[in-house]
């Protein structure tokens, strides 16, 4: 996990309409940029969900919510399209952005050790820096942790 009170890495990554985005182009707005590891599986849709029920309070405290796995920008659009998501997700599946943010990990699955994806949620301030940073995050939780961070 990156460390607090350093600058985050920016990006340019396309969203699930194809649009691309940076990280700089929030400059002047807190971002919730969280990490998750596949589109369509319960936790992340739990996660997602949350994130967009609590998003019109993220957007009253003047933040944004990006969401950033290594699915494909067609698999993201699917998502958005099922859960009504009214925030961002970003496409990264050459895995810089995820890497760049520490978030590829080894993980044990069933006693079977791989790679992926490790659920991880940065807070990154106006000028772009990290302010708060939660790895291994609940699912179910980290929506509304992140709101009262803010």
């Amino acid at each position: 996990m990156l460390e607090i009170g350093k600058i985050a890495p920016d990006f340019i990554l396309p969203d699930q309409d194809g649009v691309t985005h940076t990280l700089s182009e929030y400059r002047g707005k807190k971002v919730v940029l969280y990490f998750y590891p596949k589109d369509n599986t319960p936790g992340c849709s739990k996660q997602a969900c949350g994130f967009a029920e609590l998003y019109p309070h993220f957007i009253e405290k003047g933040a944004v919510v990006i969401g950033v796995s290594k699915d494909s920008v067609s698999s993201h659009k699917k998502f958005e399209e099922k859960f009504q998501l009214p925030f961002t997700l970003l496409s990264d599946t050459e895995l810089k952005c995820i890497k760049d943010y520490d978030v590829w990990q080894e993980k044990n699955m069933y006693g079977k050790k791989t790679m992926g994806v490790v659920r991880t949620t940065y807070l990154i301030d106006e000028n772009g820096v990290i302010i708060n940073a939660m790895g291994k995050v609940k699912a179910t939780d980290n929506p509304g942790q992140m709101l009262e961070l803010i």
